[in-house]
């Protein structure tokens, strides 16, 4: 029995079921926007 309820969460978490809510693409630009906005303003402390 337990068996059987890993194999249903399993296909439940399968890759073909999930979906980001936006595309690939704009995770990668909203991080690299925050990653620099961070060393934009480590850079600007460390100046102080």
């Amino acid at each position: 029995m337990k068996l059987f309820s890993i194999a249903i969460l399993i296909q439940n978490f399968s890759e073909e079921k999930r979906e980001l809510p936006a595309s690939p693409v704009f995770f990668g630009v909203f991080t690299f926007a925050t990653l620099m906005l961070m060393l934009y303003l480590a850079l600007r402390l460390d100046r102080d």
